[in-house]
């Protein structure tokens, strides 16, 4: 990890050690190559295999050997394949913008508690509410997904917005990770009371839920879903700025004329709507917030935001692909929780940002 570099005046940018461009482009390039491999791969692989010649026949309109194989392709695998993508930048975005927002190398949706506030909202619609059906989501119809959406972002939100307002007045990191695990935990109770008045089915389905996966999202539910994460992404890339020089600080910051509430604001926002409505068509997808962002820092050398936004979105969905890849064991009609997957990949790369105290206080330095 390579630390942000001041230039010594405040009227000017940050400027941030980073690779030669050659060798960046090459990176992302490689990015690129690597998600378009993984999401043929994933369409590819399942419990009946299907030709990459084929797939790719499908996608484009053609017939491939089988009839069948298109309703395959078409009806799951690529709905889920795109909500993988979605989500894996979605999450890994809105880590590497908390990581930055509170200075601190271990915030991400699920650390702070914003994944717990997501649950909420969707508990509190969908329990209360008492739709039925087999997943979580079933029978809502288009209205009723927004609904999730919405109620998801706003539990996210609040969550963000506790967490923010406590973060001005304490100095530790550990405080304020062990302060966003009792937001998670308080969540968590109000949760847990509503499953206990709820009936058998519903508990069921909201614990499977809580497994994570990228499979329930239908076509209608997508039309709510990509252009939700494409927006709160698209919003994110153009905070890239103000990013750079909240990681010098707030004083820094607004010697540089940034309006300092209001770059919080956004973030926020972006954020919620990112770790909120993927909690609620996802499940609480976890680690991937926290993992991405050190390994994209790691990869290309940077801290400039510039360059990691679309590299943890790139990375962030190939790794989202991966998991559920290995999650649904091709082959075998067997599907692991994708959480536990998710947890093999990420837990030792928190493992080994813990054991990098140097550098860590060189990536978040002021």
């Amino acid at each position: 990890m390579v630390e942000p570099l001041s230039t010594g005046e405040s009227n000017q940018e940050p400027v941030f050690a980073r690779p030669r461009s050659g060798l960046r482009g090459f990176s992302l390039l490689a990015l690129i190559v690597g998600l378009i491999f993984m999401f043929l791969l994933s369409i590819s692989l399942g419990s009946v295999d299907i030709p990459v010649a084929d797939v790719i026949a499908i996608l484009t309109g053609s017939e491939p050997q089988r009839a069948t194989w298109t309703a395959i392709v078409l009806k799951f695998r690529l709905p889920k394949a795109l909500t993988a993508v979605l989500a894996g930048a979605a999450l890994s975005t809105a880590g590497l913008m908390m990581q930055t927002l509170f200075r601190n190398p271990l915030a991400g949706p699920f650390v702070l508690g914003i994944s717990s506030g997501a649950s909420l909202g969707v508990a509190l619609v969908v329990l209360s509410a008492g739709v039925g059906g087999v997943t979580l989501l079933a029978g809502l119809g288009a209205f009723g997904s927004l609904g999730i959406a919405v109620a998801a972002s706003l539990g996210a939100g609040l969550v963000l917005s506790l967490v923010v307002l406590v973060s001005r007045r304490v100095d530790s990191t550990m405080t304020l990770l062990i302060l966003g695990l009792m937001f998670g935990y308080a969540t968590s109770a109000l949760v847990s009371v509503l499953l206990y008045f709820s009936d058998a089915e519903r508990v069921q389905a909201y614990i499977s839920w809580t497994f994570g996966t990228f499979s329930n999202v239908t076509w209608s539910q997508m039309r709510i879903l990509m252009p939700t994460v494409l927006f709160a992404l698209i919003l994110a890339y153009f905070l890239a700025k103000p990013l750079n020089a909240l990681l010098l600080g707030e004083a820094y910051a607004r010697s540089m004329g940034l309006t300092v509430d209001r770059a919080r604001f956004w973030i926020i926002v972006s954020s919620a709507i990112l770790g909120g409505v993927i909690t609620a068509f996802c499940g609480p997808i976890i680690f991937l917030g926290v993992a991405v962002p050190h390994l994209c820092r790691s990869i290309f050398g940077s801290s400039d935001h510039r360059v990691l936004l679309p590299a943890v979105m790139l990375l962030g969905a190939i790794l989202a692909l991966a998991a559920d890849l290995v999650a649904h064991l091709p082959g075998s009609q067997i599907t692991l929780p994708l959480n536990a997957i998710t947890s093999l990949i990420g837990a030792p790369v928190v493992i080994w940002v813990v054991l990098s105290q140097r550098n860590l206080r060189r990536s978040f330095a002021g």
